[in-house]
């Protein structure tokens, strides 16, 4: 968790930023976060102000910098030549806000359609406001100046032969649309579209308590839906200064490396079966189904489970849990061994995913690309170790890193990721301490039935936490987690209200997704369908 560190002009944005990376060493752009202040009860300099969230080489130090943005020209320096991760931010911050960054060199809108009138998430702009697409985009103001940037004459142009793959292609791993340009078999040129599950995340926020946001995170990353709930309630703790039980930090870790299992495991079959070994999908799709019917059990639900609550967690493990998860740990095994006796030595494998769709150290720091997909790349970093949450410095796990940054290489990343968290999970279960799954907080935690239906306090206790929500004190904060697709982050902005005045969500596939483009450029049509399906990009992530 962190406040404001530095705020600067606008007209000092840049040379400051410059000065932070060359002289500071903070390297890595997080991500671009946009606040209209409209509503907020506190006087602002002017409307609109960007939050620039950053760090440092060694990934233990973090920086924000805000800016407020003058109200007539609405603009200021974009940095995308500073830093490659900042193209898609700044457009999204267009997008929902319109504020426009000077020199960027492709500002158009990245979650709404071109037809799309306003910016949603002013404060002025009717959350109910729908507005119908009826018109496709052909991409060609994007494509043509990134053809010319290459050489390209106009007559060249007209003789490649310009492809959709997606929105609605197996391949596409959710609706992305990949417009390429191909000289035979080669992608000589990509530009990306995304936002057709757009479903406005950041917006319902601002009009739900900071419990009722739970579900909408399920929808994030629904292949590993706890990992979300695990992300927004620690961060909302942060704020609060609660910290939860140790047996709800243990119970925490258990799931969400389940839920990590599960991810990994959904990435690297669907994979398979883009490569054409269906059968590895049933390995591993049998494990799954086994983890799904534990976490049914659990939580209730199979997928979105919403099972984290705002200091704690909705149920304690049932009797039997330990027995059932192990058979799923001795299940999963299994299927990693089944999988691997078909393709470790499988030259056909090896030839389809070694030395494809590589991603060097520095262009995936750059872009802003994290957890397997960086470390696979050769880079060391996993928030458990650089910033361990719930006691994770007290676990014996290995970092799995890759050598080339291959397909290969996060495939088999991931494999050994699975393992490490099994082994993680076998710790936490073995040292699983007794006692509550929830603090005792009456201004955060809902009442006993017993008491609601017992005492007038318990009854003004649980109306009040449910119709005004938790109320949490003002700042602004940001708060990550290492989710299954790497850094998931929240910035969150309070007015000392029961519902966040803002929350901007950073989905560690929004950044791979911006890069994907450059990373299959000179590589084969049929190569850049499993590099897509090794990044593992989730829509509902992404799009939020």
């Amino acid at each position: 968790m962190l406040k404001c560190d530095l705020l600067v002009d606008s007209k000092d944005l840049r040379q400051t930023i410059l000065k932070l990376k060359k002289d500071e060493d903070f390297t890595i752009l997080l991500d671009i976060s946009g606040i209209d202040y409209l509503k907020f009860p506190d006087i602002t300099p002017s409307r609109f102000a960007l939050v620039y969230i950053l760090r440092s080489s060694d990934f233990k130090k973090e920086i924000t910098v805000k800016t407020f943005v003058s109200d007539e020209t609405l603009s200021l320096d974009s940095i995308y030549d500073i830093f490659a991760s900042a193209n898609w931010a700044e457009r999204e911050a267009y997008d929902q806000y319109g504020i426009k960054f000077l020199n960027h060199p492709n500002l158009k809108r990245v979650l709404n359609h071109k037809q799309f009138v306003g910016h949603p998430l002013r404060k002025d702009y009717t959350i109910t406001k729908g507005q119908i697409c009826t018109e496709t985009d052909d991409l060609m103001d994007e494509m043509t100046p990134l053809l010319e940037s290459k050489g390209y004459t106009k007559e060249e142009i007209e003789d490649l032969m310009l492809l959709n793959v997606g929105p609605s292609h197996p391949a596409s791993h959710g609706t992305i649309r990949n417009f390429v340009a191909m000289e035979g078999e080669t992608i000589t040129a990509c530009v990306t579209e995304i936002g057709y599950l757009h479903r406005g995340f950041e917006k319902a926020c601002e009009h739900h308590t900071y419990s009722q946001v739970i579900p909408y995170t399920d929808r994030l990353n629904y292949c590993s839906a706890i990992l979300n709930n695990i992300g927004w309630a620690k961060a909302i703790e942060e704020m609060l200064n609660i910290e939860i039980t140790p047996r709800a930090k243990m119970i925490r870790i258990v799931i969400g490396e389940l839920s990590r299992i599960i991810d990994h495991f959904v990435c690297n079959a669907a994979n398979m079966v883009d490569l054409g070994g269906l059968t590895s999908l049933w390995y591993l799709f049998g494990a799954r189904d086994q983890a799904y019917d534990l976490l049914s059990k659990l939580t209730g639900a199979r997928l979105t489970n919403t099972y984290t609550r705002i200091g704690g967690l909705e149920f304690d493990l049932y009797d039997g849990f330990a027995e059932d998860l192990e058979e799923i740990l001795k299940t999963a095994e299994k299927s990693i061994d089944d999988v691997l006796s078909l393709i470790a030595h499988n030259r056909i494998y090896q030839d389809r995913t070694q030395d494809v769709g590589v991603i060097k150290p520095d262009f995936a720091l750059a872009n802003g690309i994290s957890g397997p997909n960086l470390r696979a790349a050769g880079v060391a970093h996993d928030l458990r170790k650089d910033k361990p949450y719930y006691g994770y410095e007290n676990f014996d796990f290995d970092v799995v890193i890759g050598s080339h940054g291959d397909v290969y290489d996060r495939m088999m990343c991931r494999f050994e990721e699975s393992v490490q968290s099994i082994k993680i999970i076998r710790q936490a279960m073995k040292n699983m301490p007794e006692g509550p799954i929830n603090v005792y907080a009456p201004n955060v935690m809902l009442p006993l039935k017993k008491d609601v239906y017992g005492n007038i306090e318990g009854l003004m206790n649980q109306f009040k936490l449910t119709f005004e929500g938790i109320i949490v004190p003002k700042g602004e904060y940001y708060s990550s987690t290492e989710a299954a697709n790497g850094e998931l982050g929240f910035f969150i902005v309070s007015d000392g209200s029961g519902r966040p005045y803002r929350v901007k969500c950073r989905p560690p596939c929004f950044y791979s997704l911006a890069a994907y483009s450059k990373i299959v450029e000179g590589t084969m049509l049929a190569d850049a369908v499993i590099t897509m399906a090794s990044l593992n990009f989730i829509a509902g992530e992404f799009d939020r």
